[in-house]
């Protein structure tokens, strides 16, 4: 079960991380104005889908961190972050066909994408 109390500190972190009132942050997530003004005041408690919205929309939140505090917020990076390094090159290709964009998904449901 999910503490209100705490699921609300949670949120008004994730609003301040991201700088966004609670108006910006419905519009972002899409929902009514008046869904987060209730749950950030006690009187409503977050439905699931709208616990999933905010994980889809704002990828930095863990979604167990989200519901019961455990975890990280934002996401930890892996500490061998290998986004910075190039590896696409414009003669990078296979059977004369060059790649234009690798995904390596991740057992953890996350997932990273590398361009050229």
């Amino acid at each position: 079960m999910i503490n209100s109390d705490e699921f609300t500190n949670r949120l008004k972190k994730i609003m301040d991380y991201y700088a966004i009132s609670a108006a910006l942050f419905a519009d972002k997530i899409g929902v009514q104005r008046s869904s987060i003004s209730h749950i950030l005041s006690g009187r409503n408690k977050p439905s699931l889908d709208f616990i999933l919205k905010i994980t889809l929309v704002f990828e930095d939140v863990d979604l167990y961190w989200l519901i019961h505090g455990k975890g990280h917020f934002p996401k930890k990076t892996p500490s061998n972050d290998y986004s910075s390094t190039p590896i696409l090159t414009t003669s990078t290709c296979f059977d004369g066909k060059k790649i234009q964009r690798i995904v390596v998904f991740y057992t953890d449901g996350t997932f990273d994408e590398y361009y050229k």
